[in-house]
Parts: structure tokens; C-alpha cells; sequence
């Protein structure tokens, strides 16, 4: 534990910046005791399973391989009999609602629902589609730990046992609906439900403007990523990356995983921007979390997406006090001025600063 307590040092995890990045034996097993006691709250696994002869599950990262009877990591997915079953296009631990456009969405700045990016053919107006709706599709299971979660809630809703079907999904599509986003948690753990989802809801659609967009962490297998990417390519929509943190120690304290998967998928992803300029395929975001996440990481990460396409869109978001870490304070002004001067420093040339009105 951290020697000396500051306003930048979370609690729950006991270590500061400096403390993680020395990553030692004991700094490491810190942060997994941080990470065991924020799922245990909620009855999930503290680690992946890893059991010998399990059915093995490669959706994500974690790669879970799970005995019967037992849960994956995201407990979204488990082992019945020898089968794995849950987040699948019959069943998926899910919900929806219709936002009405323009939303406060991660990539509004250059999204055909809020700008003229796309016109005419992803959008038949040039700026906000007001009186239109995005249909906002919640995953309540996620392949991270984030203990900085803006969206925690999930856990709780996501034991109520209700699930639902890709099909009774898609058929929440109106006429109305002019976007359909998948975030959560996150779609990773249940990527076959939703992509099952979006192929049917653009049927249902037919030529009808429908966006497919996802917000992810980036942890996914190769081969669902590539069926992501063609979705929102061919629909007008956008796969936004969350990207964490920069350096691997930091990020697995604070979200319980490695980055490696996500800055590689990143990395592919970038290979097809210049497929469909306008509007951009590929969305980057950073939360500044007080004290961990810096003008350090961001100029990392920022360095990163230059070097693979300067013109890639990065919203650097302000956080808000939450879950685990909701003893930490909000983003400041002067946190968020530093990570701006040190994205646009490192060669980015469109960045955004979202959740102003969190800004302290």
C-alpha cells in the first residue's frame, strides 16, 4: 500500500501510479486482491477458469476454459453438459432503450446523426437528425474489471436471470431508428447475439438508413472484429476503441487484463479507415482517470494511433467519480488541457474533449 494518501490514490486498489508502474510481485498481487473483491461483491469469477478438459471459449481475451456447471469470467457464458450456452443469437443477457438524436455519444462530433459527415449517403440531413432515435443496446457482461466502471450498474442487473433473443432485439427497430449501437459492459462477451442482431435489423430495415456502431474495449478474437468492422463499413457506422491506458502494468491494475489484444485489434482496424474516410470507421476514446490515467498515457496512446493514421478521431473523456474508484475526484481542467496538448504533441489532429460538464 501506497505510503503516503492523496486525493489521486483510490482505496479500493491502494496504489498509486507510481507504485503500479514499478510492477512488482507485490505490486501486482495488490491489484488482483483489489480486482477479487470488486467481483466477489457480485458473485463472478474472480480469474478466468482455466479448467483442464473445460469447453474452452474464444470470444475474447480471457479465453476461459470452463468445466461443467462452471461460468466464464463474464459470467455471461457457461458450460451446460459439455455445451457452451448464453450470449448466443437464441439468448443474451441484454437491454435497449431509444435515445432520441442528436445523443451524447462518444463519436456525436463526427457522426452523421450529429454533423454533416456521411451526407447523403449514411444521412439525408446535414447536421442533427432530430426526431430521430438511436436504439442504445446494453450488454450486461463485460471481458474487463475496470474498477474506475462508469457503467457498474450492469453487474447488478446482469444476475436478474432476464435474457433476450436476437431477433425480439432487431424487431425494436422502428422507423424511426436511424442508429443501432452496441456497448454495455460490453458487446464482446455476447458478440454473436448482436451481430446475429444487426444483420437481422438491417433486413428489417431493408433500404432503409440504419447505422451499426459498437463502443468496445477491444478485447475480442480477430475474426468477430472483421465481421464488426464490414457491418458498420457497409452501414454508415463506426467501431469506437476505449483505450484504456498505455502501459501494460497500469492497464492490467486497473481493468484486471493486458492491453496487447486491443492495441493489436486497434492496429488491424486501422487498416481499413481509408476504406471509408467519410464517415470515419474507427473511434478512439480515453477516460482521464485522476492520478492514473495522465498526459503519460494519453501521449502514448496518442503517439500509437498517429503512427497507424494521424487522422483517426480521439475523445478524451472526463471522468466521473464511480464504482471502485468513486473516491477519486472529477477530471480537472487542467488535467484535461495537458492530455490535449500532449494528443495533439504526439501528431493527432482530431480530437475531441467529451463530458465537459463533468470538468472540475
Amino acid at each position: 500500500m501506497c505510503h503516503q494518501w492523496s486525493d489521486s490514490v483510490s482505496r479500493s486498489l491502494g496504489l498509486c501510479c507510481r507504485c503500479i508502474m514499478s510492477d512488482t510481485a507485490a505490486a501486482r498481487a495488490q491489484a488482483a486482491a483489489a480486482h477479487a473483491r470488486a467481483r466477489e461483491q457480485f458473485s463472478l469469477p474472480r480469474r478466468p477458469p482455466r479448467a483442464r478438459d473445460g469447453q474452452r471459449c474464444l470470444l475474447c481475451v480471457n479465453a476461459c476454459s470452463m468445466a461443467d456447471g462452471q461460468a466464464g469470467y463474464c459470467a455471461a457464458r457457461k458450460n451446460e453438459s459439455g455445451r457452451l450456452v448464453g450470449g448466443d443469437a437464441e439468448s443474451a443477457a441484454v437491454s435497449w432503450y431509444h435515445d432520441p438524436l442528436p445523443t451524447n455519444c462518444v463519436a456525436a462530433w463526427v457522426c452523421p446523426a450529429d454533423t454533416d459527415a456521411g451526407y447523403p449517403r449514411y444521412t439525408d440531413t446535414k447536421g442533427p437528425e432530430r426526431g430521430f432515435t438511436n436504439l442504445a443496446v446494453f450488454y450486461e457482461a463485460c471481458s474487463f474489471d475496470c474498477l474506475f466502471c462508469q457503467n457498474w450498474r450492469f453487474r447488478e442487473s446482469g444476475r436478474t436471470g432476464s435474457s433476450h433473443s436476437a431477433s425480439a432485439l432487431a424487431a425494436a427497430v422502428t422507423e424511426e431508428t436511424r442508429c443501432m449501437c452496441f456497448f454495455g459492459g460490453d458487446p464482446t462477451c455476447q458478440v454473436e447475439h448482436a451481430l446475429q442482431a444487426a444483420r437481422l435489423a438491417r433486413e428489417r430495415r431493408g433500404e432503409g438508413l440504419l447505422r451499426v456502431c459498437w463502443e468496445t474495449n477491444g478485447s475480442m478474437s480477430r475474426s468477430y472484429l472483421k465481421q464488426m468492422l464490414e457491418l458498420s463499413l457497409d452501414s454508415g457506422g463506426c467501431v469506437k476503441f476505449d483505450l484504456k491506458a498505455w502501459d501494460e502494468p497500469l492497464h492490467a491494475a486497473l481493468c484486471g487484463a493486458s492491453n496487447k489484444r486491443t492495441l493489436r485489434n486497434f492496429e488491424y482496424a486501422s487498416s481499413w479507415t481509408s476504406r471509408r474516410p467519410d464517415p470515419p470507421l474507427l473511434v478512439a476514446s480515453t477516460l482521464l482517470v485522476p492520478g492514473y490515467v495522465d498526459a503519460r498515457q494519453v501521449a502514448g496512446l496518442a503517439g500509437f494511433i498517429a503512427g497507424l493514421d494521424p487522422d483517426i478521431p480521439c475523445s478524451l473523456l472526463a471522468f466521473h467519480p464511480a464504482f471502485e474508484m468513486n473516491d477519486l475526484p472529477k477530471t480537472s481542467n487542467q488535467h484535461t488541457a495537458e492530455c490535449l496538448a500532449a494528443a495533439k504533441s504526439a501528431g493527432l489532429r482530431r480530437v475531441h474533449v467529451g463530458n465537459v460538464h463533468l470538468l472540475a
